[in-house]
């Protein structure tokens, strides 16, 4: 900070110095200009030559001001820029050198979606992560552990859609991201397209030892829950959370910090003191307990949004993509591609052939 001081000032002593030496130069030419007009007025011809003189040093004064602010201005800039600050670009500068291999992806699903849903994500992004990613489900599936062997996990909770059911499956996923010894946690739903890529940029922004929860939120403002402390006491409680519709990423140093309310059975008793879903009882555990506010990313997308408004040229910058219903219609991203509407419904396929034209199952050539 007292390097950067010293360089405004040095700017401000050189800056008035200029400007004192170039005022003195245009008295010396005023003085020099008005005693040749004196002299050469009424002289004939002669004087128009003396206009013309001082037209020139009028011009070159007038350049020299021109340039002489120029340079001030940019000395100003450069003083007031602050020290080490990086140059623009269009990517923001990587914190961490991580690859996909420090990221655990864990994919929430359900037995009777593994035909429907789970088996188009293990066809398009799952295909090229499959080291990352872990499929959290309640049944067991032989196709599904010929395809992806010890990293399809049956949780044993129930199939129900139910607050319980869903806290069940992020409390295992929570346990086996920590026993990983993974860098970043990351959990999305069977409805979402992750391109892993853009995920690494996103996370290497930050150090995963510091306590960092990345995701957007559902809601235009924070949830309102009720906490119980037991004795028939309550107290009201506000906090964001990130939607795991659009999934979020939690660094290991935060995630160890949530251990005493989230490790072993502590997670389905942390969401059953606030009545809330899983998603939800992460961001409790996060913001309202441990003081760590929501870093907030526009690259998530889930199907509760209108996915129209995700353009064709902005596709390959986000993180997550989903599909589903959006006040009542159809919700889902607007690609013209490789397939049809009707081939392709999720537009997952076409988002896959767009990011990774060499897949072998893309039709080449293809004019999106």
């Amino acid at each position: 900070m007292l390097k950067n001081n010293g360089k405004k000032t040095a700017v401000c002593l050189l800056s008035t110095a200029a400007l004192s030496l170039l005022l003195l130069l245009l008295v010396a030419v005023h003085q020099r200009v008005h005693r040749v007009d004196e002299g050469t007025r009424g002289e004939g011809p002669e004087s128009g030559d003396a206009a013309a003189k001082t037209e020139e040093l009028d011009a070159a004064a007038k350049k020299g001001f021109s340039a002489y602010f120029s340079k001030l201005s940019r000395g100003r800039r450069e003083a007031e820029k602050p020290a080490g600050s990086p140059l623009s670009s269009a990517e923001p500068p990587r914190v961490e050198d991580i690859s996909a291999n420090d990221i655990f992806i864990a994919v929430k699903t359900t037995k009777k979606f593994h035909q429907s849903r789970l088996n188009l994500l293990l066809d398009t992004w799952i295909s090229r992560n499959m080291q990352q990613t872990y499929i959290f489900t309640d049944g067991e599936d032989e196709e599904l552990k010929k395809k992806i062997g010890s990293h399809a996990i049956n949780t044993n909770c129930s199939a129900a859609h139910s607050r319980q059911a869903l806290s069940c499956k992020m409390a295992v996923e929570y346990d086996k991201f920590i026993e990983s010894g993974k860098k970043w946690f990351c959990h999305v739903d069977d409805d979402n397209y992750v391109n892993v890529r853009t995920l690494v940029k996103l996370l290497s922004q930050y150090q995963h030892t510091q306590d960092m929860y990345i995701g957007k939120p559902s809601l235009d403002r924070p949830i309102e829950a009720t906490e119980r402390l037991g004795d028939n006491k309550m107290k009201s409680v506000n906090f964001w959370f990130a939607t795991g519709g659009a999934g979020f990423c939690v660094s290991r140093g935060l995630a160890l910090k949530m251990s005493p309310w989230a490790s072993g059975g502590h997670f389905m008793n942390t969401a059953e003191k606030i009545r809330l879903p899983d998603d939800c009882t992460i961001g409790y555990i996060i913001e309202s307990v441990l003081g760590v506010p929501l870093t907030r990313s526009n690259l998530f997308h889930s199907h509760l949004e209108n996915l129209q408004q995700v353009s064709r040229t902005e596709i390959h910058k986000q993180v997550t993509l989903s599909y589903g219903m959006f006040e009542n219609k159809s919700n889902i991203i607007n690609l013209k591609g490789a397939f049809s509407v009707e081939e392709d419904t999720s537009r997952f396929k076409s988002v896959h052939c767009l990011l990774y034209p060499d897949t072998p199952w893309c039709p080449p050539q293809v004019a999106f």
